[in-house]
């Protein structure tokens, strides 16, 4: 097993325990490291949805339990890479978005195997040769 960064949507998966593939891999996965490890970018993404919903006591809930994670941040060497990633994307006309290639970036600036269930988007990297290495706990 390698140590992993949570993409957003599966991190979410683990806090609702709505299906059972992906929690019983997170517990192996806590059993094993300790904790989980994402990025500031997926609590952003977190808070932003808890906000839209107007659920301050989840935004508390959510901060409270980050002490317990390893919460990586889109540093210099990380944020060159985002930015490389998301021109390639935008050059040919396949754009992601923003966030996920940052989260990408993290991924391989830390040599971190990114768990996502939105395998489709990280494809695109991997096809410009990023060494992005995907895992999918939904499967």
């Amino acid at each position: 097993m390698d140590k992993a960064l949570l993409d957003t949507d599966i991190f979410s998966e683990i806090m609702r325990g709505i299906n059972p593939g992906v929690v019983a891999r997170a517990t192996a996965y806590l059993a094993h490291f300790g904790r989980f490890t994402m990025s500031t970018l997926t609590v952003v993404e977190v808070v932003k949805g808890h906000q839209r919903q107007q659920r301050m006591d989840r935004i508390q809930q959510f901060l409270a339990l980050l002490p317990t994670a390893e919460v990586l941040t889109l540093e210099v060497g990380s944020a060159d890479l985002a930015g490389r990633m998301i021109g390639d994307l935008d050059r040919t006309g396949q754009p992601i978005g923003r966030v996920d290639p940052m989260i990408a970036a993290i991924a391989v600036h830390h040599s971190l195997t990114l768990v996502t269930g939105n395998e489709a988007h990280y494809q695109r990297l991997k096809a410009f040769g990023y060494p992005l290495q995907l895992e999918n706990w939904r499967t």
